[in-house]
């Protein structure tokens, strides 16, 4: 059986330089022009890589700086609904002869402002009444005590629990039915 003589195989050997010089079929000139053309490419390839190397680099740095930013000025919407509160704070104690429902009615005003503010903000309060289930994913159970209700049930409230995003900031203390 004769040598193959593919056609590949044919393109291979002219692409070969021979013993007098280049491959047959192509000058030494437009060798050259491809070697140029080669070189040409590769400096663009490395001037696009060095730009995108940059470019993740200043992502990465604008990131970076959001993120500082963020951190610096989150509290910032909070701090801004709380001014409110703290001018009625000073309204009221700034009136020298107040009467005690005076006094008192501010500072129901002022404890209304307060909560519209912390629930502005994502703040909700947990307060379990007497006879809701125990959960102590939202409230901590100081004691358990005889009563005449459920087992694990809230029996009373010693303290509001807080949460803030549905996250808890403090869990309410509560008293619990021991069971019977």
């Amino acid at each position: 059986m004769p040598p193959d003589t593919s056609s590949t195989d044919f393109s291979r050997r002219q692409a070969e330089p021979g013993p007098d010089g280049p491959a047959a079929g192509q000058s030494a000139n437009e060798a050259q022009a491809e070697v140029i053309a080669l070189r040409v490419s590769n400096a663009e390839l490395a001037d696009q890589y060095l730009r995108a190397q940059a470019d993740v680099q200043n992502a990465r740095r604008r990131a970076d700086d959001e993120i500082t930013k963020a951190r610096k000025f989150a509290v910032e919407a909070f701090a801004e609904s709380l001014l409110p509160v703290t001018d009625s704070l000073e309204a009221g104690l700034a009136v020298k002869d107040a009467t005690p429902e005076q006094i008192r009615e501010g500072a129901e005003a002022t404890l209304r402002q307060l909560k519209s503010a912390l629930e502005r903000n994502k703040v909700i309060e947990v307060a379990p009444a007497a006879g809701d289930k125990f959960d102590p994913h939202l409230h901590q159970a100081i004691s358990m005590v005889p009563a005449d209700q459920d087992a694990n049930t809230v029996v009373g409230l010693l303290q509001k629990g807080y949460t803030i995003n549905e996250r808890v900031l403090r869990p309410a203390l509560v008293t619990v039915a021991a069971p019977k």
